[in-house]
């Protein structure tokens, strides 16, 4: 696996002999894009970084947020000296001197790991001219986007900044400032050394598998071999991607090529690689409906539609769930869901309804029955008949 290969700062060494554009040019020629979901090109955001002059700031996003994705847990427990070096490298090509790592609140017990990595990279570091902070997140999944995390870690309420101006023209203390997270930054050595394979993809996999966990794949991949890696302890019903992508039913995509194209194309999206695999015994109304929660207690409550919405498709699953299901139900649910991802302010209220629309076009016949007014068996009750 790339990201555990054991570096030892000749990435660094490279990139200090070498002129900064040309470290932004071999990044931006390799076509490096951020691992975070967003595949936005790596370069093109270095080099807007360069042009800028005073103060300027690096944060790593370690924030990962996300349900069911855990790749950048995996690096930062495994590698973290990798990611170091990533950072080093990237302040030295953009001219930069104060960094962060935004770390998620719920990854606290690994705080102390990476200040210790980052104390025994002193030297190296500091001859980069660069200073790293560790910043413990504020605990909510808000702050996975850029400019919440932002403000999270300038003291304020993480609440999404309207753009224009972007954090790369106006960010940390209205400085600018990038940011990039945590697989992104660890490819960096990689590259310089001239050892990355951008063929090669984190996917984290979970759910009903024998095998979860961590695994690097081949972009183009299959669903089918994707899982194979995991092996599912039963045939898949679906697989969701986080709880932000919606989903898809495996007896329909088995063979379908997981990259961003082929999964957005079927009306999913596939973000940051984070499968959940669900087995056949699962109702799609049912994971809906805690998707939901999440989505209702992660919401920050700045906008209307994500946070009224989403808090009325709660209640109308909760009903449908419990037996109590109205022949209207579905069509409350086909009104509301589409408005809410159309008009919410921000990113999750936008993408919080994608597990409800696919749900609903793949998987109707779950809805349907539970609208009729029969009880749900649950998902508590499922997964104890399961063990």
């Amino acid at each position: 696996m790339q990201v555990i290969e054991k570096t030892r700062w000749s990435g660094l060494k490279v990139a200090l002999g070498m002129p900064k554009r040309k470290v932004i040019e071999r990044v931006k020629s390799c076509g490096l894009t951020g691992r975070s979901g967003s595949e936005f090109p790596t370069g093109l955001k270095w080099e807007s970084m360069a042009k800028e002059r005073g103060k300027k700031y690096l944060i790593c996003n370690a924030d990962e947020g996300e349900p069911g994705t855990f790749k950048d847990k995996f690096i930062l427990d495994n590698n973290p000296k990798i990611l170091i070096e990533g950072m080093a490298i990237a302040a030295y090509a953009m001219g930069i001197r104060e960094a962060y790592i935004y770390l998620r609140g719920e990854y606290s017990y690994l705080k102390k790991k990476l200040e210790r990595a980052i104390r025994e990279s002193g030297p190296y570091i500091e001859g980069a001219g660069l200073e790293i902070k560790v910043v413990l997140g504020a605990g909510s999944y808000l702050c996975g986007e850029e400019s919440a995390l932002i403000e999270s870690i300038e003291g304020n309420r993480p609440i999404i900044r309207k753009k224009p101006p972007f954090p790369t023209e106006y960010g940390l203390y209205g400085k600018p400032t990038c940011v990039n997270n945590v697989e992104t930054l660890s490819y960096i050595p990689l590259i310089i050394l001239g050892k990355w394979n951008p063929n090669l993809l984190l996917f984290s996999l979970s759910g009903d598998l024998k095998n979860p966990g961590v695994y690097e794949i081949a972009a183009g991949t299959t669903l089918k071999d994707v899982l194979a890696y995991a092996k599912p302890s039963m045939e898949p019903k679906a697989v969701y991607f986080g709880a932000s992508g919606g989903c898809l039913p495996y007896k329909l995509f088995r063979d379908l090529p997981i990259d961003a194209k082929s999964v957005s194309e079927n009306g999913a999206i596939l973000g940051a690689r984070s499968l959940i695999v669900v087995g056949q015994k699962w109702n799609a109304a049912e994971i809906s409906k805690v998707l939901s929660e999440f989505f209702v207690h992660e919401s920050c409550g700045y906008c209307t539609p994500c946070r009224e919405g989403n808090f009325r498709l709660l209640e109308i699953l909760n009903r449908m769930c419990s037996g109590k299901g109205e022949n209207d139900d579905i069509a409350h649910l086909e009104k509301l869901a589409p408005h809410i991802r159309d008009t919410s302010a921000c990113a999750l209220g936008k993408v919080s309804t994608a597990h409800l629309l696919c749900g609903l076009k793949y998987f109707r016949e779950n809805f349907v029955e539970l609208a009729k007014g029969k009880k749900s068996i649950g998902l508590k009750e499922e997964t104890e008949k399961c063990r």
